[in-house]
């Protein structure tokens, strides 16, 4: 591979990346692939006002030499803010009203952004907003909520100790399940917030946001009953507490998740269940 990058796709790589940024995303990886790919050879054209579908698949391996890194190094607005309140703000900011996927013609109201401590060791993170969530501007305030309120002080802990946020800041028309594009294009905001509060512990709450965050497609009887390594913090999966509330059956398995969870943060195991 050359020492330099060709300088027609020096341009358009940095104007590509500047588009990503400019739709929040901020964090990039590389997937191995077996073929190699010069870039003096491969020109990217730019594409400032191009739509998402309409953006050709970039090389899926690219490495570059150390000189050329600095150029490209995404430079998130929240970067250096060393308090975590603060910097959910700035996420907050370039959030925006957003526009980016097409719920905010969808009947939204208003953006759900997130709640709770920015330095909790305890994340729970849902699908979607609902009517209620989309009325006050608040994640799980409705019935599943207060169900999830009732879970958080089963476990000993307050619902302003805790952190909560969903995979879309957006509330689908109908209460429908998010669409694949919406989830992808809205996630990299939660990620964003997910670096920031640095959780020990993050619970996924429900199928939609446990496969979205571990692009995992499994039903819910594999996910649930083990850890997993999701950026270097601990992620468990559960019910959904919309879910138990239509089969409240359920309510036993999701306190075999909560205790698991408990015992990973140190904190005391009561003998009641969750009601």
């Amino acid at each position: 591979m050359p020492g330099t990058l060709d300088p027609q796709f020096r341009r358009a790589l940095a104007e590509r990346v500047r588009f990503y940024n400019e739709l929040g995303i901020y964090d990039f990886y590389q997937r191995e692939t077996t073929d190699s790919i010069a870039v003096s050879r491969s020109p990217i054209p730019a594409v400032p006002d191009a739509q998402p579908e309409q953006v050709e698949e970039m090389p899926r391996t690219l490495v570059m030499p150390a000189a050329e890194e600095d150029m490209f190094a995404p430079r998130k607005p929240e970067s250096g803010v060393t308090d975590p309140l603060k910097a959910l703000r700035i996420i907050r900011e370039d959030l925006g009203d957003c526009t980016r996927c097409v719920l905010h013609k969808q009947g939204r109201k208003q953006i759900v952004f997130g709640v709770g401590n920015p330095k909790a060791d305890l994340m729970f993170i849902g699908e979607a907003p609902g009517a209620d969530e989309d009325e006050q501007g608040e994640p799980f305030v409705g019935r599943a909520g207060q169900l999830l309120n009732n879970m958080i002080k089963a476990m000993g802990l307050r619902r302003a100790d805790v952190y909560i946020a969903n995979i879309i800041k957006c509330r689908p028309p109908g209460n429908r399940t998010p669409e694949r594009e919406e989830c992808e294009t809205c996630s990299p905001f939660l990620m964003r917030q997910i670096e920031v509060i640095k959780p020990r512990v993050i619970v996924a709450l429900g199928a939609i946001a446990a496969k979205t965050l571990l692009a995992i497609n499994a039903p819910m009887a594999e996910l649930r009953g083990r850890w997993y390594d999701f950026r270097g913090t601990k992620l468990a999966v559960t019910y959904h507490p919309a879910f138990l509330l239509r089969d409240p059956r359920q309510k036993k398995e999701a306190w075999k998740d909560l205790q698991r969870v408990m015992k990973e943060l140190g904190l005391p195991i009561p003998a009641k269940s969750l009601e």
